[in-house]
């Protein structure tokens, strides 16, 4: 798939933003301080970590921190995708305080609001 069809398919902005994440996966699998490189309301996507073991569809804890560990995003995710340099995760659950969290910062940075709303009724009619 070319990155203009990946783009075309993609319904929820990239925002490139610099931020750590420790990833927690199911086996047990701590990743600490992983450099984030871009976010979205559905997920987010990191540098993959040289230990990196976890395959697609891995469920994992991921823990976004903002302000210097001040603002936790939480959210449980599964691995969408694993490449050479990077690993996306999808959000499959995230609670309302972090959410809001995540609205802020994507509204903060998208500079649209037309199309942050958009977004968001995407998100929100998700099956």
């Amino acid at each position: 798939m070319t990155d203009s069809q990946s783009q075309e398919r993609r319904r929820f902005s990239r925002i490139p933003f610099e931020a750590i994440a420790h990833i927690n996966t199911d086996d047990g699998d701590l990743y600490l301080n992983c450099h984030v490189l871009d976010v979205s309301l559905q997920g987010l996507l990191i540098s993959k970590p040289g230990q990196w073991q976890s395959k697609l569809g891995q469920p994992c804890r991921v823990d976004l921190l903002l302000d210097q560990g001040q603002i936790v995003i939480e959210m449980l995710a599964s691995v969408a995708h694993i490449d050479e340099h990077s690993i996306g995760f999808e959000c499959e659950q995230i609670d309302l305080d972090s959410i809001t969290h995540l609205k802020r910062l994507v509204e903060l940075n998208l500079g649209n609001d037309a199309l942050l709303h958009r977004e968001l009724s995407a998100l929100l009619t998700q099956d």
